[in-house]
């Protein structure tokens, strides 16, 4: 991994770029987070990454693409309780779980880096604020699960993908993937709809109903967001949970 350093570099910045929001990263700390990486890795759209019941050696971070972590009920309905973008890692939480209570597939074609457990380890042993970075991107991650809780609880299903498409473009806008309310979003409406829990063909009228009030367009995998405050308000959305800001020590 370490003699492609450049190349490296760019698959980790939005990593990077993540913890950089919330704290400053050591020269040290970024060597080590690049030594532990092993094995570069792409999927295919459909295609799980890891599944329910295994138990992997390693953890994986995204640096293309668009994932999500889903269970299945035994009538086969799916529910997606999660969207990672790159600079995520999909299943960090195995480093100590162990055994995967979920899976995550793949919404896009998604490139990835392998971080064996062993070599995680070994960072935590050696980097302390490192160790708690990590900590704190897992901590941002039950927030965020907390918040699509309430959401699934109180909100509609419009105010549900209005929320949804609020979260997207802040968590991509932080990491230079988004800008002027505009971001890629090349996802199925299968999958938009598996996300706010309703059916495919509810969720069409969701997103029309969207466009009427002009509030977003949707075009070739492109969402533009016409009107920010509208659609905030309207979804109850404030960033809070994401915690895109440091904090004083």
């Amino acid at each position: 991994m370490a003699d492609d350093i450049p190349e490296l570099d760019r698959q980790l910045k939005p990593f990077f770029d993540r913890i950089r929001l919330r704290d400053v990263l050591g020269p040290d700390e970024q060597v080590a987070i690049r030594e532990a990486g092993r094995d570069r890795l792409q999927f295919a759209p459909g295609e799980d990454l890891v599944r329910e019941g295994d138990r992997p050696m390693n953890s994986i971070l995204l640096t293309r693409g668009i994932t999500c972590r889903y269970r299945l009920v035994s009538g086969g309905a799916r529910q997606l309780m999660a969207i990672h973008l790159p600079g995520d890692f999909v299943d960090l939480h195995s480093f100590l779980l162990k055994e995967m209570d979920h899976s995550v597939g793949a919404l896009t074609a998604c490139d990835a880096i392998t971080f064996p457990h062993d070599n995680l380890v070994r960072v935590t042993e050696r980097f302390p604020h490192l160790t708690r970075m990590l900590w704190l991107l897992t901590l941002i991650d039950g927030a965020t699960h907390r918040e699509w809780l309430v959401g699934l609880g109180v909100l509609s299903a419009t105010q549900r993908a209005a929320h949804l498409f609020c979260e997207i473009y802040r968590r991509l806008e932080v990491i230079g993937l988004a800008r002027d309310y505009r971001f890629s979003f090349p996802v199925t409406q299968t999958a938009l709809a598996d996300t706010v829990g309703t059916s495919s063909v509810h969720v069409n009228r969701v997103i029309q109903e969207l466009r009427q009030r002009e509030l977003i367009t949707w075009e070739g995998g492109i969402i533009t967001i016409r009107d920010w405050p509208a659609l905030a308000r309207l979804a109850d959305f404030d960033d809070r949970y994401l915690h895109l800001s440091r904090e004083r020590r």
